[in-house]
């Protein structure tokens, strides 16, 4: 499933943070791209969560910030959110350090953070209908699936792929405690940074 946008409402206020952060992440990888393996080890500490291991990972996480972020960002208000956004980021990176203390690999890429906003919108609209590319074997069609579903199918993913990789001895890969561990604390702390007011300002289509 490949979500493409929220059909239930639209923020109103242009997303202006989400816009920044998606263009942060752009630019860090215009650096990867060009500095190559010695610009990520040295700077990987600093700003992994804005680095990421190549088109397929960087395209795939914008195009879900961009269908759960902006309504998130709206009730939170830019700077709310961005704060919000790099905590939820740390407590990915917590969470993988959590169960692979050892491990010497950069843990690279925004999908712990991404994956926070995603528990806040799981949160806040799970009644909300996301148009949604749906794969059934080599057919596809576009259909609309409600976001507790769609983003509830997602975590369960998670979940279990991380059961997978715990059974065995991996040397890199997927970080799946990163996205759990960051869709957890977006769970359980959007409240703190959402405004009620807000939410009921937004548009509905």
């Amino acid at each position: 499933m490949i979500p493409l946008s929220d059909a239930s409402r639209r923020p109103v206020n242009f997303p202006i943070m989400t816009v920044v952060i998606i263009a942060a992440n752009a630019a860090m990888f215009a650096f990867e791209l060009t500095l190559g393996d010695a610009f990520i080890n040295r700077w990987s500490l600093v700003t992994a969560m804005f680095m990421h291991a190549g088109w397929a990972h960087i395209l795939g996480n914008m195009l879900f910030f961009w269908v759960f972020g902006p309504e998130i960002e709206d009730v939170m208000r830019p700077l709310r959110y961005l704060t919000f956004y790099l905590l939820g980021g740390l407590a990915a990176t917590a969470a993988q350090i959590l169960v692979d203390p050892a491990s010497t690999i950069p843990n690279l890429g925004a999908s712990g953070a991404i994956a926070g906003v995603m528990g806040a919108f799981l949160i806040t609209y799970p009644r909300d209908r996301i148009r949604t590319i749906l794969f059934l074997g080599w057919f596809a069609r576009v259909t609309f699936i409600p976001a507790i579903v769609l983003v509830g199918f997602w975590f369960l993913t998670q979940l279990f792929s991380e059961v997978g990789a715990l059974a065995q001895v991996q040397s890199g890969g997927v970080a799946y405690m990163a996205h759990i561990g960051g869709f957890i604390f977006g769970m359980l702390a959007c409240r703190i940074f959402e405004s009620s007011q807000r939410r009921h300002q937004q548009l509905l289509n």
